[in-house]
């Protein structure tokens, strides 16, 4: 399949199979991600990969999390645990802040971006689903998920990517998405 075809057929996957991910496998995703382009070679990324007993330990942040988010949406509580439980692994992912230099910061958030992609595209031809999280479930905008991962200094956490062995059934079931034509998003000048 062309690039553009793997472009056009991404999808974001958030069912997944009841099996684990090779570390064989997050190791391709994480080297992918290594090459996404950056300003100045900063490589301005660090992963943080979240399994077994740490994958409990975030699931019970997740829940606290939702709960005083959501106290009146139970319903909504639940599901988004158990989309936590059913995920094998989960990646917070976190761009360097550069003390006293914006711009360089807004620069390593969009390479961070970048590498994100490229794991994503990465995970298709890995045959695994990925979605990245950036809200909700995700929890990227609240302070605890800074917390979780050790309180790194000088780090802003750009994505919580979730990945797995996608459902075949639900893959099956999923609605080819629509999109804009870039005809109707493009100004030439």
């Amino acid at each position: 399949m062309s690039v553009i075809e793997e472009l056009k057929n991404r999808r974001a996957i958030r069912d997944y199979l009841e099996k684990d991910v090779e570390e064989e496998k997050l190791n391709i995703l994480l080297d992918a991600a290594t090459w996404a382009p950056n300003d100045r070679m900063r490589e301005p990324w660090t992963f943080y990969v979240i399994k077994g007993e740490a994958k409990k330990r975030y699931e019970k942040l997740a829940m606290d999390y939702l709960q005083e988010r959501f106290p009146t949406k139970p319903h909504l509580v639940e599901s988004s645990l158990n989309v936590l439980k059913t995920t094998p692994v989960h990646m917070i992912i976190t761009a360097d802040i550069v003390p006293g230099d914006e711009a360089a910061t807004r620069d390593n958030e969009y390479a961070v971006s970048c590498a994100i992609h490229s794991m994503w595209l990465a995970a298709r031809e890995l045959d695994l689903g990925f979605v990245w999280r950036t809200r909700g479930v995700g929890l990227v905008h609240d302070e605890r998920i800074h917390t979780f991962i050790g309180s790194p200094e000088n780090k802003k956490v750009i994505g919580n990517v979730f990945i797995g062995y996608p459902d075949p059934f639900k893959i099956a079931n999923m609605k080819q998405p629509k999109r804009t034509s870039y005809q109707e998003k493009t100004v030439w000048l």
